[in-house]
């Protein structure tokens, strides 16, 4: 983690506190992995903008086109299905959930994932944009299990 922010909602929007945190590494080609919290279709079109690009889950109400027929919906394990705005690509995975994400970095290829299912011994398959996304944000996840350990609380 090289910046931090406590974002309250007040007084300032999502987007702003994100540029905010992202300032010194805009329009330098970056790569960004992020969570559903702070991804959105429109915070993506502004990354694009300034020489980014992301890969992480979003939220269903963040800006992601309707689902008019409920494809989505009618996913079987594994299938999926993606929506794209010029270079922002919103695939949709059906795992044990649907699984909603946004990625400027990897396309739509299902790859294998090296490991098995336990019922079936199947391999098992998933999006490429699933796959490097949970690859690169095991770094973010132990971060923030480390923060857990030292309230930021006390540190005000």
């Amino acid at each position: 983690m090289c910046n931090m922010e406590i974002y309250s909602a007040e007084g300032k929007k999502l987007e702003d506190t994100v540029l905010s945190l992202l300032d010194r590494n805009l329009y330098q080609n970056h790569h960004i992995y992020q969570d559903s919290f702070y991804n959105s279709v429109r915070l993506a079109q502004t990354f694009l903008d300034r020489n980014v690009s992301i890969c992480g889950t979003v939220r269903a109400n963040r800006g992601i086109p309707r689902d008019p027929e409920g494809e989505g919906k009618r996913l079987n394990k594994v299938q999926s299905l993606f929506w794209r705005k010029g270079d922002v690509m919103v695939p949709v995975w059906k795992d044990k959930r649907l699984v909603e994400m946004i990625s400027m970095i990897y396309d739509a290829t299902i790859v294998n994932t090296g490991r098995k299912d336990r019922k079936t011994s199947m391999e098992i398959k998933k999006s490429n944009a699933v796959v490097q996304y949970s690859k690169f944000m095991k770094g973010i996840y132990r971060v923030d299990q480390y923060l857990s350990y030292h309230s930021v609380q006390g540190n005000l």
